[in-house]
């Protein structure tokens, strides 16, 4: 069976997605057709004025509203990346007839790009998973032939300003309609549930065999630690507005003077230079970082954060860094932001409030012991993307069964029922 994807997170993003993780480690068994969230007119203007090469290389295909394939050198086989025809940027209009009416225009040309992969690369069983793209192609018409619909729901979106404009009713459909829904967390689960009875908990997982490297190989002192002494303190991620609390990241800053906070992510916030994190003496902004590259940053941290806020984004969040921390084997401190992260406080130091968890830093520092490093590297093991697959195949295949059984029932029930239309004849001009 085929895996067709269609995916907010395209293949050739630098940082790491649910998706392509996914899409990765089901392509080592199943072909898998990764249909990426499509560029508007405003996205390819951007790119060009970036120097964005993979930008240019498009252009053709883009000027003639074709689609593209592409093959990833991380996943070598099994595997196409498809580049939709540009769209039309819409999301700046307001709810009503104009929105719908070039939405439906948008949401034709993608229907119609994954059935043109489909059918150029001869895809007949299949099963159809949206990741979190509640905008478009969000479940397939039944024709289109998909075993299943799935959609992948990864974040709760009401208070997010430009997603929540005109998706979460969306979301809400494609809940609704979908075949099945995974959600990445308990409180999702508790969100999502009310709207279908196809709603299936399937928490996030982590490559471990590249985050275990931090254990097992020896790499040189990053040139960001230059002329820098003392013990560091990590983070990884995406440095946004919603989740992390900055107001802590910089009482951790100032607690620790002789220690390094650094902080290795896409800075998506003015946040940092309003308080003045920025200017810190021993704080240290890496940038952006691919995946293969964070294992040199994360062996010198010493222990490593989750400082995110107490909101509605945070409380449905089941965080993609916490398996990574763990399989590096590092002391990790998180705030008690959700129920999924008070699931790790086994292996992890849990904070109620700043204060607290400064202190806790100051025992992840102190730790010696061996046991606790194999501990953590423990539960990263049975989080891996492989698990998941093998969770993801056993689900898929559950409802195969369910739904062929029903349909059995179905046809052994009218096939069983007495008929009271007997023979008869018509005249011919009937």
């Amino acid at each position: 069976m085929d895996v067709v994807f269609f995916s907010l997170f395209r293949a050739d993003n630098p940082y790491s997605s649910i998706s392509l993780s996914m899409a990765k480690e089901l392509a080592k068994h199943h072909r898998v057709i990764y249909v990426n969230h499509p560029y508007s007119v405003r996205d390819m203007w951007r790119g060009l004025r970036d120097g964005d090469r993979d930008m240019v290389a498009r252009l053709p295909r883009f000027f003639t509203g074709r689609v593209r394939y592409e093959h990833l050198a991380a996943i070598p086989n099994n595997f196409v990346s498809v580049i939709p025809p540009l769209l039309l940027p819409i999301n700046w209009l307001p709810p009503g007839r104009i929105y719908k009416f070039f939405h439906r225009i948008n949401n034709a040309l993608i229907l119609h790009t994954i059935r043109r992969a489909l059918r150029d690369h001869q895809v007949n069983n299949f099963i159809y998973i949206n990741c979190f793209d509640m905008i478009y192609a969000r479940v397939l018409p039944k024709k289109m032939g998909a075993q299943l619909s799935i959609y992948h729901c990864i974040d709760d979106i009401t208070d997010d300003h430009y997603l929540g404009k005109h998706s979460i009713e969306s979301e809400n459909e494609a809940i609704r309609k979908a075949d099945l829904t995974f959600v990445t967390s308990t409180n999702l689960y508790k969100l999502k549930r009310p709207l279908s009875d196809r709603v299936v908990t399937y928490f996030n997982a982590a490559d471990v065999e590249n985050f275990r490297q931090v254990r097992t190989q020896t790499y040189p002192r990053p040139k960001e630690l230059d002329g820098r002494k003392g013990q560091v303190i990590g983070f990884v991620g995406n440095l946004d507005s919603y989740r992390i609390d900055y107001e802590l990241l910089k009482k951790v800053a100032l607690a620790y003077p002789d220690k390094t906070l650094l902080l290795v992510g896409p800075v998506n916030s003015t946040e940092p230079k309003e308080i003045g994190l920025d200017k810190l003496p021993n704080v240290v902004f890496a940038g952006s970082r691919r995946l293969q590259d964070l294992p040199l940053l994360m062996q010198y941290m010493d222990c490593v954060l989750i400082p995110f806020r107490y909101n509605r984004v945070t409380q449905s969040i089941y965080p993609l860094k916490i398996n990574e921390y763990l399989a590096a084997g590092k002391p990790v401190v998180s705030t008690s932001f959700s129920d999924d992260i008070r699931s790790f406080a086994d292996c992890i130091y849990l904070a109620e409030k700043h204060e607290q968890f400064v202190e806790r830093i100051a025992d992840a520092l102190a730790e010696q012991d061996p046991a606790l490093v194999q501990c953590r590297a423990d539960v990263a093991d049975s989080n891996t993307w492989e698990a998941r697959i093998a969770q993801l195949w056993d689900i898929v295949s559950s409802k195969l069964e369910r739904s062929k059984f029903e349909r059995s029932k179905v046809h052994n029930l009218y096939a069983a029922e007495p008929t009271n239309l007997e023979p008869h004849t018509t005249d011919a001009k009937h």
